[in-house]
């Protein structure tokens, strides 16, 4: 799965990689920075932590993003 998302911090998207087949996740920040993660629950967990849904220009994405990758198969 590949998300992007609009932050009121950046005109370059907040994007979002959870590839289970090839072991990739990873966010990048609206200031370009990333992180990479060993697991999908790593992932989660950092975003719960640094993310907020009001940084975002459609907060409905935050919650979609979630919900997808809690409610996705492993």
């Amino acid at each position: 799965m590949e998300f992007q998302l609009m932050s009121h911090e950046s005109w370059i998207p907040c994007e979002v990689v959870a590839d289970e087949d090839q072991t990739r996740f990873w966010v990048r920040n609206a200031d370009t920075t990333g992180e990479f993660f060993r697991t999908k629950e790593e992932l989660i967990t950092w975003i719960q932590s640094y993310w907020d849904r009001d940084k975002f220009l459609v907060p409905e994405q935050y919650d979609e993003l979630l919900n997808r990758l809690t409610h996705s198969p492993d």
